[in-house]
This record gives C-alpha cells, structure tokens and sequence, in this order.
C-alpha cells in the first residue's frame, strides 16, 4: 500500500520546520533544498508556516520600494540577464546620470506614491568621479525635502567610495549576489562573485546597511539557490531582493526563464525560512511570473517595489495598494530591520 502523506502530515512538517526557526535554530541546507522541490500541492502549506515567521518579525506589514534609473545602458560589464549591458542589443533608454532636477522629480514621485526608500540606480562597473559627486549632492537634498531612506545601487565599490556614501546620507547599498558562486561564471564573465562579496563587505565596514539579492530563472540548479540564500544569510544582509528573470529580448537569456508561480513561492518561502529576521522583497518580475498568485508572496515576503523597474514596466501602483489592503495587511514607513 502507498504511503501518502496527509494535509497535516505535510503542514506538520513546516509547522516544525517554522517553530525551529522561531526558536532561533537554523534550517538545514537539506531542509532548504526540500522546500524548493516539493510538490505544487504543498505551497499553501509550506506559505502558512513560512508566514508563521513574517508575522513575528514584520507583522503584516509591507514596506515599498522605488526604484529610479538615475543613469542607463552603457554598461562595460557583459552580465548575461541584464538589457543594460555592453552585449545587449535591446533597445534601451542609454544617457548619463541625470540633472539635479529629474532625480528630484523622481523622489517626489516615490514619496507620492507612499514608497520609504528611495533607490538611486547606475548601469556601470562602478561609479566615476562625476557620478559619485552627482550622488553626494542630491542625496542631503532628497532626505531633507522628503524624509525617504537612500538606497545607492552604483556597481563595484572601494572603501573610500563607500565612507563618501555613508558620509554623504546613503542608507544602504544595493548589490546583488545574483546567483551562486559556482554558478556566477556561466551569468557573467567581466567580475566575479568574489568582487561583489567584497562590495559588500565595504558598505558594512562603512557602516551602512547591506541589500542584496539575485534572480532566478537563469539555468541554475536549486542547489545555487540554495547556496545564495545561505551566502546572504551569513553575509548579514539586511534586505533581500529576490527577481525572477524577465527574459528581455536581445540578451543572452531571452527565451530562459521557464518558471511556474509556484517555482516562485516556493524560492520566497526558502528564502523566509533561512533569513528569517531579514526583509524579503518581492522584485522585478513578479507581475510575468507570480500572476495572479502575487499577494500570495507577501505571506513570506515584507516589501515590493512600487511602479516601474529600471527598463521594464511594473504593475501600476493602485494595483499593489489594492492587493495590500485586500489582504488586510499595511503598507508602513518604518525602515526594515
């Protein structure tokens, strides 16, 4: 006779899983792997325990994003996935970082649309001179005028660089692990893993907050997703974006990205259960992917990007203020932990 599990022996299962966690035990890397490969009729029951975590953490509480492409395209850099870089023929926007007055523009938007954080976005190896400049000087502006938290994306940083940004009012630093290290040769041959591990380690010796996540969809094994979760979780990154790979035609990835909405809940969830004190941000393409099962993401994850992402449009605003309080849950202005 067949052994089948029942609804509770599964829900059980992370039930035990989420009360571990709460008790301040890590999840196994076993465990993880378990969660990305377990069937599409456990995902109510693995995001019911996954949600177990959130609450206690972050309430029901969602935290939004915007997201402005200060400068874009003319990219050296040959990352695979990305519109922006020098390999890319998709026909992007491609200009210099933008005049005092758009970037303002842009951070009145974002207050607008009732966003915290402010995401100040370059398509570059890493800031030059001007740009760095550039950013030391709007960002008092932008924090005084509108109170948002500055979240700088610039590419590779050194040292110096990262004192100036914390000097100047950057809050955090996005950059993005993407991937595994043992899978990151196969998404971009220009720099390394082992370089943006030590961007990071000089915003966090800079004294400023870590955001850093990756994509999925982009021929890796569960086991680098995995890996990057774990990278992030010892890291001590304080917010994780978590893509799902928009196939952007004109990449060397168009066509890739086979996944399912459940591929996706179930990597949110791994996610939340191996970072459980970190916000988990639901990013670009959610809306190709997630569908109509995106408010189920935001029972593990905390925070979304509200509007349009840096070359690719994002839901319309009014959605993801719909879909928030149609959950019950609350859109809050508190920095995440």
């Amino acid at each position: 006779m067949l052994n089948v599990e029942t609804n509770a022996e599964i829900g059980n299962r992370y039930d035990q899983w989420a009360e571990q966690v709460l008790a301040g035990e890590p999840i196994s890397r076993e465990n993880a792997l378990e969660i990305l490969r377990s069937p599409d009729e456990d995902v109510l029951a693995l995001l019911a325990a996954g949600f177990r975590i959130r609450r206690k953490h972050f309430g029901k509480t969602v935290q939004l994003y915007f997201l402005m492409s200060a400068k874009s395209g003319l990219c050296p850099e040959d990352c695979h996935y990305c519109s922006q870089s020098k390999i890319s023929t998709a026909p992007v926007p491609k200009h210099n970082i933008l005049k005092r007055d758009d970037l303002m523009d842009a951070a009145r938007m974002a207050s607008e649309r009732g966003a915290k954080t402010y995401c100040l976005v370059i398509s570059a190896r890493g800031p030059n001179e001007r740009e760095m400049a550039a950013v030391e000087t709007i960002v008092p502006e932008i924090k005084q005028k509108y109170g948002l938290d500055i979240c700088a994306c610039l590419g590779l940083l050194s040292r110096e660089q990262a004192d100036r940004l914390k000097a100047c009012g950057v809050d955090r630093v996005n950059h993005n692990l993407n991937t595994s290290e043992d899978h990151y040769a196969e998404i971009c041959t220009t720099h390394t893993y082992a370089d943006r591990v030590q961007t990071l380690r000089h915003v966090r010796d800079a004294g400023m907050e870590m955001c850093s996540g990756g994509i999925i969809g982009m021929g890796e094994k569960h086991e680098d997703v995995v890996s990057m979760a774990f990278d992030l979780q010892e890291l001590g990154v304080q917010s994780i974006p978590l893509n799902f790979l928009n196939a952007i035609e004109g990449t060397p990835m168009q066509g890739n990205a086979d996944l399912s909405p459940q591929d996706c809940l179930r990597a949110l969830a791994m996610f939340r259960f191996v970072n459980p004190t970190r916000e988990l941000r639901i990013s670009g393409g959610r809306e190709i992917h997630l569908r109509s099962l995106q408010p189920l993401g935001l029972y593990v994850a905390n925070s979304l990007f509200v509007g349009d992402y840096l070359t690719t449009k994002g839901q319309a605003p009014q959605a993801d203020y719909d879909m928030i309080a149609d959950l019950g849950f609350d859109i809050t202005t508190k920095m995440g932990e």
